[in-house]
């Protein structure tokens, strides 16, 4: 009977434990907690609109300083490389030719203006006897037609004479503008001007003059950028800056930035039909003679002023087949795709002009640990953390806690 009782108990505890462990296999392992992300709160704000270009340096203005006259080049005035003021001389031509025109002028005007004096009392004379009718009306027409004709003699040799002084004054080859001279192109001794075996042209060019303060920058946008442009500007989002002055800034072949910011002060209106391009070109001050015309450059050309749009750091972004896209971790807590429209940079951010609304939480750490549909557990971002960082403690408490026993 004794044995019968206790076996009775044991029996009880051996069936109570069986349950136990039938439940805990019905229970399954614990489930994995929400990964943890980095998240920034969308924010609307303005930002410029940088475009990063490539562009040429050309002269403000370049005039070609070629002969006027024939002759022999006699003499090279200037220093070439130097900086010329207009008017200055640069070349001299032998003069002797158009002295001797000058003078020949003149002599033929002296010559007429004694004859018109001449002509000129005799009408005078007969004008005062033909009230008396001591001359006939024949004669006072004859000296009125002679005084007129030696007249105009006198106006035609006038000419001929400024015509001489003008060939004479040419033979003194002057600087048309400001700038620097170049490179003498004709040595002493050629024959330059009309009918220069050399030339082929009824001009030789002698050098060239730049102006280098200020210069132009040429560079070249897509038409589609600025479609986009003039629309966002159409729509209020885009404002220009002050003076309504798109600005430019200069990076020079060396990696240096130039001290000096440049303006926009022209636009193509067509588009070049094999570049898809419209022309612009920048006026860039230049005090120093730092840049010179020909060189490339690198611009950051100042568009305007975006408004409404989301700075997104780079890592928050997303690129596939269906274009750009951000993740994001909507109130429910799940995370949610959303396309967006981001084709510029600012400062390492992409600038969102499309696609997001102010408060969105954007995933900029752990997006591999996610997917949409998937529950997250939000963190603010800190810039300084590395990529993945936000996800890593929640694996590795994961880890740990599936590694005790």
């Amino acid at each position: 009977m004794k044995s019968t009782s206790l076996r009775t108990p044991l029996l009880c505890l051996g069936l109570l434990s069986l349950a136990a462990c039938g439940k805990g296999k019905e229970q399954g392992p614990p489930q994995m907690p929400p990964p943890e992300v980095g998240v920034v709160k969308a924010q609307p704000q303005s930002t410029p609109l940088t475009k990063d270009l490539v562009g040429r340096v050309s002269a403000y203005r370049s005039a070609d300083v070629r002969a006027r006259v024939s002759g022999v080049l006699v003499k090279r005035v200037y220093q070439e490389g130097t900086d010329v003021k207009q008017g200055q001389v640069l070349f001299e031509i032998d003069p002797a030719v158009y002295q001797a025109t000058l003078n020949s002028a003149q002599a033929n005007l002296a010559s007429a203006q004694a004859t018109y004096v001449n002509y000129h009392k005799n009408a005078e004379r007969l004008r005062q006897l033909r009230p008396q009718n001591y001359v006939s009306q024949s004669d006072l027409d004859a000296a009125e037609a002679n005084e007129r004709s030696s007249a105009a003699a006198v106006k035609q040799a006038e000419a001929a004479v400024q015509n001489a002084r003008i060939n004479l004054g040419y033979t003194r080859v002057v600087s048309p503008i400001d700038g620097r001279a170049g490179q003498q192109q004709v040595t002493e001794g050629a024959i330059v001007g009309a009918g220069a075996a050399d030339s082929g042209s009824s001009s030789t060019l002698l050098t060239t003059v730049d102006q280098l303060d200020p210069l132009y920058v040429n560079f070249t946008v897509s038409s589609a950028d600025l479609d986009r442009l003039r629309a966002a500007q159409s729509a209020g989002n885009v404002s220009l800056s002050e003076q309504d002055k798109t600005t430019v800034k200069v990076t020079l072949p060396d990696g240096s930035k130039y001290d000096q910011n440049g303006t926009l002060d022209f636009s193509g209106a067509t588009v070049d039909p094999t570049t898809g391009a419209v022309s612009l070109r920048a006026q860039l001050p230049n005090p120093q003679r730092r840049l010179l015309p020909g060189t490339y450059v690198t611009i950051t050309a100042n568009l305007g002023e975006q408004h409404n749009v989301f700075l997104v750091p780079q890592q928050g972004i997303s690129r596939d087949v269906a274009g750009a896209f951000a993740l994001v971790v909507g109130p429910d807590g799940n995370v949610a795709r959303k396309n967006v429209a981001a084709d510029n940079v600012s400062g390492g951010n992409w600038i969102v002009t499309n696609g997001l609304s102010a408060g969105d939480q954007i995933i900029v750490s752990g997006v591999q640990a996610v997917q949409p549909g998937k529950p997250a557990k939000a963190a603010p971002w800190q810039p300084d953390q590395k990529p993945g960082a936000q996800g890593q403690p929640a694996g590795g408490k994961a880890g740990a806690a599936a590694g005790k026993p």
